[in-house]
Order: C-alpha cells, then structure tokens, then sequence
C-alpha cells in the first residue's frame, strides 16, 4: 500500500483511538482501516496499537510515530499548497463552530460575506453551546470563549468578553441591589444547565476568590431562556457580556456588583492548520478574525 496512505490512516486511528471513527473521518470500511495499519506495523516490524474488543490505545513507540507521522504529513501537505501557490482559490466543505448566541451574532455575518467572496466553498455552521472536538467532530475552524487547555490545536486570540451579573431595574426596585456577594443569598437566580443546584459564582481575580453557593429558583437549557427570565424580572442571571449587549443598551437590564467581577475571559479562533494550510482555512480565519476584532469585544 501507499507509505503516505497508511500513515494517515495510522494518523485517524491513533487521535480518535477508534478504528470506527477513523474509517468514518476517512471515508473508507473499517476492514480498510485494519489492514492498513497491519500493513503498516509490519512494515515497521513495532506494535504501534494495542487493541482489545472495548478499546483502542497506542504503544509507547505508537506514541512517538503519532507525532512524527503528523509533522510529516504536515509538510507534505503545506509542499502541496506551496506548489499549488499561496493566492489558490479557496473551494471545498468548510465546517464552522462557536457557541450560539456568538455564532448568530457575530460569526454568522462572516460566514455570509465569504460565501458570497469565494462561491467554490460550502460552508457547514454548527452553533452550540458545548466544547466542539475539532477533531473527533470533524471541524475546520472553532470560535472558543474562555480559558483554552493545552492541547495540539492553534489559537488566535481575538477579544474577550466578561461574565457578569445583571437583572431588570424593576426586579431591583422591588427587591434591593446586592451591594456584596453575599447578599445575593436573599436573591431569585436564574441558572442555565452549567449550573447544579448545589453549584457556586465565584467572584474577584485574586487567588483566593470569594465563592457564593446558592440554589437557583430557574434553570435553564439555554443563555436564550436565562435572558428572557432576567428581563422578566424573575431574578439575577450571570451572563456573558456580548450575550446582554442589547438588553443593557436598551434598559432591559442593568449590571450588578461589576466592581467583583472575575477577570474577563478569551475569545479564541481554534483550528489544525498550519500556517501554510489550505486556502479555504486561512482566508475564512483571515476574515473572521478581522471581523472579531473590529468588534472590539470586550
């Protein structure tokens, strides 16, 4: 079989640790998938993956070869755009994430202008409020807010945002303004399913922050429904700034207790390219990042 071919197959298999997924991300069977990486462990004359009927895991020298494999296969593919030339015109299936308010509000715009920029390139845009595995999922480029862990993706920083406590002026009237943390212990919460019952806000950017547990009397599936209960005076949310800017903006609601805030988090552009990938990747984070920026989101 082909040495690039198999390791790209070796290259699915050992990031997904499934042979099921990996003929899935390659389009292949999942008998194609086993014989290529038998071929090529034979080849090598090394076991690069244990297997059993549960589980697929890679040896210590698998290990290694997962990483040199990448680079190899890295720079073939950036040769291959060199000699296609930088300027190519991007065509393809793209895939897009980010959280769904943010998607609908800020990246979806984006995605429109480069659609109608570069007609060669289809876009698939999945707007959910939950952590995306670019790789397990099969996405090009993810929009991430908050803090980042370490892993093998690349990062462009490109705002922030802050988490903030905010309720209706008529909720405010008829109940008080926390002045403190603690006194939110006599408040109406509204929470969305991130927040358990017996969960807590923390607040302040020390190292030692305040935290507040508390039981909220709404919980939510959706920033959506946690925004609509707030400007109907149900009680206090905690949101993310860009989520409430128009709500602030017209009265709806109003900020309290900014002055304990956490620091505010990241915004992020996530993706698997290198800095030569393809034309369709760099042009759309080129756009998308300008974009963002021009928002000075804060």
């Amino acid at each position: 079989m082909d040495q690039i071919h198999l390791m790209k197959v070796f290259v699915a298999v050992g990031e997904l640790e499934s042979f099921a997924a990996a003929a899935r991300r390659l389009a292949i069977s999942p008998a194609a998938v086993t014989r290529a990486v038998s071929a090529l462990e034979e080849q090598l004359g090394v076991k690069l993956l244990l297997r059993t009927t549960r589980s697929v895991r890679l040896t210590e020298a698998g290990g290694r070869y997962l990483e040199d494999t990448r680079h190899i296969l890295a720079s073939i593919h950036e040769a291959n755009e060199a000699a296609a030339g930088i300027n190519a015109t991007p065509k393809g299936d793209l895939a897009v994430t980010a959280p769904i308010l943010f998607g609908r509000k800020f990246v979806m715009p984006s995605i429109v202008r480069y659609l109608q920029q570069y007609p060669q390139v289809d876009v698939a845009a999945y707007f959910l409020d939950r952590v995306v595995n670019l790789v397990e999922e099969g996405m090009d480029v993810a929009v991430r807010i908050g803090p980042l862990p370490d892993s093998g993706l690349k990062a462009l920083r490109v705002g922030q945002v802050r988490r903030m406590l905010c309720a209706a002026p008529g909720y405010l009237a008829r109940h008080g303004v926390p002045r403190h943390p603690s006194d939110l212990a006599g408040h109406a919460v509204i929470g969305t399913t991130n927040l358990s019952p017996r969960a807590g806000w923390r607040f302040g950017v020390t190292d030692e922050p305040t935290l507040v547990r508390m039981k909220p009397r709404l919980t939510v599936t959706s920033n959506d429904g946690a925004i609509a209960a707030a400007c109907g005076g149900l009680g206090i949310a905690r949101l993310l700034s860009y989520q409430v800017a128009d709500e602030l903006a017209s009265g709806q609601l109003q900020v309290i207790l900014a002055e304990y805030e956490e620091a505010p988090w990241p915004i992020h552009i996530l993706h698997r390219e290198s800095k030569y990938g393809s034309a369709k990747v760099r042009t759309f984070i080129d756009m998308l990042a300008q974009a963002l920026r021009d928002q000075q989101l804060e």
